[in-house]
């Protein structure tokens, strides 16, 4: 197993990812071999004063995509870029997963176009962890990437998120929630009271209905899906209520402290070929230690390939 691992992508790079593929090799028994893609001479010294330059390859990449970059423009002509560079690894077999922590436009660009979606799905998605005041773990979804949707939309990310969930998050049977103003059938928006039949006669999840703002948190549902838009605010928001603790002091709360960034890593792109994880722009080393961790069991379990199957069935 390869991990593409871009170095030139976050706010702390190449250090933190630096420091994040150390703990990777001393923390993890079953370990995949990383692919640092980076500029040789900004990663090669780091390499050599953490003692890993033995353990992993290095991809010369003398090329960042920046953060205000244009996506699309930027992939086309910096073609020797890191990220552009981890995409042709992916695309060519080379690698089997690739993370970045960098522009995140490019890398959804990158996901959209150089992996593509699997044959069936209309649009990949993004999802969010929520961790659930019981100390299980959730996911919402879709949390940005698509801020329109349709109603077929969000029955294909219930799928996709049910499949991440079991394979991923070890949630047996998900229980999949519509995220609504209301629990009765009938209620919502054009969007939720479209979506609500098709998620009904859905025998691909585990539907329970339509789940309100409150339920978020607790052991409703395993899984919430909604449209981008809706999604993101609650992300976001969630986010801010961190920062809040973090400013108040009383962030190390066990249940507090789980919305962490850090806890979770990144964020996979849901629906294309190969595996492609997100990271925060702010990512420390532990984020990056997770991300590699993630993306080694997307690839161990074979998430991508039981999408396809399971679009295959539709």
């Amino acid at each position: 197993m390869n991990i593409g691992l871009d170095m030139m992508g976050g706010d702390f790079a190449p250090l933190e990812a630096v420091k994040g593929l150390q703990q990777y090799l001393s923390q993890q028994q079953d370990l995949a071999t990383v692919v640092c893609i980076g500029d040789e001479a900004q990663v090669n010294p780091l390499l050599e004063e953490y003692q890993l330059t033995s353990k992993v390859q290095l991809v010369h990449a003398p090329e960042v995509i920046g953060y205000h970059e244009h996506p699309t423009k930027a992939l086309k002509e910096k073609q020797r870029s890191s990220i552009a560079i981890g995409f042709h690894l992916l695309a060519t077999g080379k690698i089997d997963a690739f993370i970045s922590a960098g522009n995140t436009g490019a890398m959804l660009v990158g996901a959209m176009f150089s992996i593509k979606a699997i044959e069936g799905v209309l649009r990949p998605t993004i999802a969010t962890v929520i961790p659930k005041i019981n100390g299980s773990t959730g996911l919402l979804l879709d949390a940005g990437l698509n801020a329109d949707c349709k109603p077929e939309h969000l029955n294909q990310f219930a799928i996709l998120a049910s499949l991440y969930a079991k394979n991923i998050l070890n949630i047996a049977d998900p229980k999949t929630g519509l995220l609504n103003i209301g629990e009765e059938e009938g209620k919502g928006n054009a969007l939720a009271q479209a979506t609500y039949p098709l998620l009904k006669e859905n025998n691909q999840v585990n539907f329970i209905g339509n789940i309100e703002g409150r339920d978020m948190f607790n052991d409703k549902a395993d899984i919430t899906v909604c449209d981008g838009f809706t999604g993101n605010i609650i992300l976001k928001m969630a986010e801010s209520f961190y920062d809040i603790a973090v400013q108040r002091n009383f962030h190390q709360d066990a249940y507090i402290s789980r919305f962490h960034y850090e806890n979770y890593g990144g964020t996979p792109v849901l629906g294309v070929a190969k595996p492609v994880i997100i990271g925060h722009g702010i990512s420390n080393a532990t984020a990056f230690k997770n991300m590699m961790v993630l993306a080694a069991k997307m690839v161990e379990t074979d998430l991508c390939g039981k999408m396809k199957e399971s679009f295959q069935t539709i």
